[in-house]
């Protein structure tokens, strides 16, 4: 039987259901009125109608019963309607199509009263605020009789929570598809229009909404632009350890609190931040034992002046803890924190990360800010002390170290030049 639905795709929405046909989990990020809930439950409807086995079961699922009702029932009426001897339940939200399929809204207010759940296929829209458990410990086993699909929808709502988790695994995973819409590239809403959105808005608000950026929440980012580039370069990546080049690390090293090790590799002017490692409340032997049990040949090891520092418990400091341990560390120059702040911002846009073992470090990077500070109407300059504070230390020192390291190799460069003038002249 050929059912003819009122739904004629717009061109990027129909390159979506062609896309999404090859992968069985995917992550959308999309601008409003992109037309994302519209084009995701014709695709649930499509699946529905074409799969052939018993009772095939579908969700979609909102962060609450209200929005699943208001935003997504009407148009699941509205598409599948047409469809002979399809029935509709008012109170339950369900879709009952003529195969046996079963389309189902739901909302994740109350995750734990979805399990035990079978699906052959769920969208998940505004992911961002969900809680995560609803996926890792409801969904997500729903999905695996039948090896059933999953499609996260939705508008960028910063880093910390679930959606953002999700993109990265998409981006690191070749299985999956992750997907990004932003307003000025899909030209779905005119720019009179967006200039007026973003005037009534304000550039921050506009650009999560309007233009997916992830960073655009975070108030006062110190490298957030810096990052949202090299993402847009693709310099954030899978990227595989090379061992013909030699791996330095930088550590910044917390006494009673975290201690961050960058782990990096130089080719040419590139820098490749091949690994991250941070802990806490954990003594040198463990963080030194950890970086020997990785494959890596090493060349240098930087740390901070503080290394330096006497233990008042046995009189060493921890470069001679260190040293006994195999470790000879070179100490960095001492420079202000504005001055550090500024070579990383130098170094960073040469830096490659890879995506699979310093994941922390790319979001600490992303977080780092400054606070707002209403009184005075401007942002402090120190920077707020939280989680990203010891990765970006780190890279930080990590910057210091290049830096130093170019200048002294410039300073000898010169010197080489001038003795070979010299010499040739007394010839």
């Amino acid at each position: 039987m050929h059912v003819k639905i009122p739904y004629t795709p717009r061109e990027l929405q129909q390159n979506l259901h062609n896309q999404l046909d090859n992968y069985r989990f995917a992550v959308l990020a999309c601008h409003r009125r992109f037309g994302k809930t519209v084009c995701m439950l014709n695709h649930l409807i499509r699946a529905a109608l074409q799969n052939n086995m018993v009772n095939p079961r579908y969700a979609y699922i909102a962060p609450t019963y209200k929005q699943a009702k208001s935003i997504a029932w009407d148009y699941m009426k509205m598409f599948a309607g047409p469809i002979p001897t399809t029935r509709f339940n008012e109170t339950e939200l369900r879709c009952d199509l003529p195969n046996g399929a079963r389309i189902t809204l739901l909302s994740s207010e109350n995750p734990d009263a979805l399990r035990g759940l079978a699906l052959d296929g769920v969208v998940i829209d505004e992911v961002a605020q969900i809680e995560p458990k609803l996926w890792n410990e409801i969904i997500r086993p729903a999905l695996s009789d039948r090896k059933g699909f999953a499609y996260m929808i939705g508008t960028p709502a910063g880093m910390s929570n679930l959606f953002y988790e999700l993109y990265q695994q998409a981006l690191a995973d070749p299985k999956w598809y992750a997907y990004t819409a932003a307003a000025t590239d899909t030209k779905i809403i005119d720019q009179e229009e967006l200039d007026a959105a973003k005037k009534a808005m304000g550039d921050t608000k506009y650009r999560q909404e309007f233009e997916c950026d992830w960073i655009a929440n975070i108030e006062g980012s110190i490298y957030g632009n810096i990052m949202k580039e090299l993402e847009d370069k693709q310099n954030i990546t899978l990227m595989e350890y090379d061992p013909t080049l030699l791996v330095n690390t930088v550590w910044d090293i917390g006494v009673g609190d975290s201690t961050a090790i960058v782990f990096y590799q130089k080719h040419g002017n590139a820098i490749k931040i091949i690994d991250f490692y941070e802990n806490r409340r954990e003594g040198l032997p463990h963080y030194i034992q950890v970086i020997k049990e990785k494959d890596y040949i090493y060349d240098k090891h930087f740390a901070p002046h503080d290394i330096d520092v006497q233990e008042f418990s046995s009189g060493k400091t921890r470069r001679d803890v260190a040293y006994q341990l195999g470790i000879n560390f070179r100490i960095l120059p001492k420079l202000p924190l504005e001055d550090g702040i500024h070579s990383l911002k130098m170094v960073l846009p040469r830096c490659y990360f890879n995506l699979d073992k310093s994941k922390k470090l790319i979001d600490a990077l992303k977080h780092y800010h400054r606070k707002y500070n209403e009184k005075m109407r401007m942002f402090n300059n120190k920077p707020v002390h939280d989680w990203s504070s010891h990765a970006c230390d780190a890279m930080r020192y990590m910057a210091i170290s290049i830096n130093d390291y170019e200048e002294k190799s410039k300073i000898n460069q010169t010197i080489a030049v001038s003795d070979y003038t010299i010499h040739g002249s007394i010839k």
